[in-house]
């Protein structure tokens, strides 16, 4: 009984979703454009700066340092 209902409801469905009105065509106003045959360019001046990046001999040194810390209880004790 289930099987036939929902067949009968798709079968329903199908049939009116083919059922409805096609809409009208919407025209659409087409635009004409001309092809362009100059094309203007701007000059583009690169300015040459010399940068000096320093290069230091212990990278992190802080981090390692903060990082490698011990405390009291970090020592084995005697059982």
């Amino acid at each position: 009984m289930k099987t036939i209902a929902t067949l009968i409801f798709v079968l329903f469905i199908g049939v009116t979703a083919q059922a409805q009105t096609a809409t009208e065509e919407v025209k659409v106003d087409t635009i004409e454009m001309s092809i362009v045959t100059e094309t203007s360019t701007e000059e583009v001046s690169l300015e040459n700066t010399v940068e000096v990046a320093r290069l230091y001999k212990r990278d992190n040194a802080r981090v390692t340092k903060a990082l490698s810390f011990t405390t009291k209880r970090n020592k084995a004790k005697m059982a």
